[in-house]
């Protein structure tokens, strides 16, 4: 079921149950469906789940950054009067949440990560596609993921539209210029926020190494890991995704 997307202000969200907020951050290339198993699933268990629209192609190029971004985030957060909250970021959504929680500390109680840049130089810099060879895009979208079928008619064509324009691909090599600039080595180290790292273990895209960078970096993290699982564990094993982040969420008492 197509979920109902919000608009008020200049936000794009949705917006799902009561309780303690989650905020899913989606990716570069991911949209808000995405997270179908997640919006789903936490509202039913005592979570209020927002998505929201990321203004990845809406800044001007200058400001087409990770660290605006995060100060995206921060504006939006103070627009829903929301306090404590929980980010949940896949890819560059974990890069925006990790550099979100790092200059505004105090506005988060916990973060997760999936396949976040942040760390690994070329986890969004290599090979953007060649525009215009369909065929191409299927099969970088398809290598995304462990089973090339989660990557939908629908995924493709919305990769294919994105690289066949020219002021989104520009912005698109801008923003994984930018998660390559704004590296997070050495900054993990001092962030104290508890995190769940929630990995597959057939990421080729943020392999599996760079999780285990994350946990040893991060100083109170806990890192799990999805088997037969490529770069988005949310997806691709939606159930054993919830399944995980529900048991951290419930031991750490959030």
């Amino acid at each position: 079921m197509e979920e109902k997307i919000i608009t008020e202000g200049k936000y794009r969200y949705i917006e799902k149950g009561e309780g303690t907020p989650i905020i899913i951050l989606h990716g570069l290339m991911g949209g808000l469906s995405n997270f179908h198993g997640v919006t789903d699933h936490f509202p039913k268990n005592g979570y209020k789940v927002l998505v929201p629209e990321l203004p990845i192609y809406d800044m001007p190029l200058l400001k087409t950054n990770v660290k605006q971004f995060a100060k995206f985030l921060k504006k939006f957060i103070e627009f829903k009067g929301l306090k404590d909250v929980i980010l949940l970021g896949n890819s560059l959504g974990g890069h925006i949440g990790l550099l979100h929680t790092k200059m505004y500390p105090k506005m988060v109680k916990a973060l997760v990560i999936t396949g976040s840049s942040g760390l690994y130089e070329s986890a969004m810099g290599d090979g953007y596609p060649k525009r215009g060879d369909y065929e191409f895009i299927k099969q970088k979208a398809q290598n995304v993921f462990y089973d090339p079928a989660v990557a939908t008619k629908e995924i493709v064509d919305e990769v294919f539209a994105t690289v066949n324009d020219r002021v989104k691909l520009v912005k698109t090599l801008a923003i994984a210029k930018s998660a390559i600039r704004h590296n997070m080595a050495q900054d993990l180290p001092k962030m104290r926020t508890p995190t769940c790292i929630i990995w597959g273990k057939n990421d080729s895209v943020t392999p599996p190494d760079v999780a285990e960078l994350f946990h040893e970096l991060l100083p109170d993290s806990n890192l799990f890991w999805v088997e037969k699982c490529g770069h988005a564990p949310m997806m691709e094993h939606p159930q054993e995704f919830n399944s995980i982040l529900d048991a951290w969420l419930e031991e750490r008492g959030f």
